[in-house]
């Protein structure tokens, strides 16, 4: 890119939007300051045009800020605008309706994975939606992704990984997830077994384009107290119908 296309300022102001995340949804002037490495009043003035357009909004009594509606509507736009998910969302629906069981559909980004279809049945321990995000290396989506990526990038979405216990059975040390990754490589979907949060699991298997190149992961939610059992029959149950649907869907996005 030329430096006279570059614009410092634009930049700057989607600094500022990009340090709101579902860890950190509201921050005042002081601490934006901090995170985009500007001074205050700098910081204020950029604060305040993204608020008159919306991008922000301001809580009049903490005088705190927040993503606005014209954020919420620029990241559903760029999701529906996406062909997997016109092309996923019918056999998502069916997936769900046949199991009777909560069916989700993320893609990578850096070392989260970030969904982009959803569709909740039954009771779930984690209030997730269309654009949460959630850390690859501790849920079946995020392990499916990982393990077709390039071994390159793949280091270094490690590289930058805290593995930080989410759940009673997460796994902590990179050479066992390393290990697990190849073992999902191998047979195709990968399963979770309260690695995110105590009771839940799911199972999980990749989307491919026309290259063959992995572009998204399906998973099947279950919850212990919706059906009480051991993984493996879980995926017993679930990986059939969950094979069946990523292969419609890969088919329909051109997979040969």
């Amino acid at each position: 890119m030329a430096a006279d296309a570059f614009s410092r300022s634009l930049e700057r102001g989607l600094m500022i939007l990009s340090s709101f995340g579902e860890n950190r949804p509201v921050l005042g002037i002081a601490d934006l300051s901090r995170a985009v490495a500007l001074n205050k009043s700098t910081t204020y003035r950029y604060v305040a045009t993204l608020a008159r357009l919306g991008y922000l909004q301001q809580d009049p009594e903490t005088r705190k800020y927040s993503l606005g509606p014209r954020v919420v509507d620029l990241g559903f736009a760029a999701i529906n605008a996406l062909e997997i998910t016109r092309v996923a969302g019918p056999y998502l629906r069916a997936l769900s309706d046949d199991t009777g069981y909560t069916v989700s559909m993320a893609v990578l980004d850096g070392t989260d994975i970030v969904y982009v279809d959803r569709r909740r049945s039954g009771p779930m321990a984690l209030n997730l939606h269309i654009g949460s995000r959630l850390p690859a290396y501790c849920t079946s989506m995020g392990k499916v992704l990982l393990a077709h990526q390039e071994p390159a990038v793949l280091r270094g979405v490690l590289d930058r990984t805290d593995f930080a216990r989410r759940g009673p059975k997460t796994i902590t040390n990179r050479e066992q997830l390393t290990a697990a990754l190849a073992r999902i490589r191998q047979c195709g979907v990968a399963v979770n077994d309260e690695e995110l949060a105590a009771g839940l699991r799911s199972v999980a298997a990749p989307v491919r384009d026309r290259t063959g190149q992995v572009v998204a992961a399906v998973n099947i939610a279950v919850h212990l107290t919706v059906w009480s059992t051991t993984a493996e029959s879980v995926v017993a149950r679930l990986e059939r119908p969950l094979r069946h649907a990523v292969a419609e869907i890969s088919t329909r996005l051109g997979h040969r």
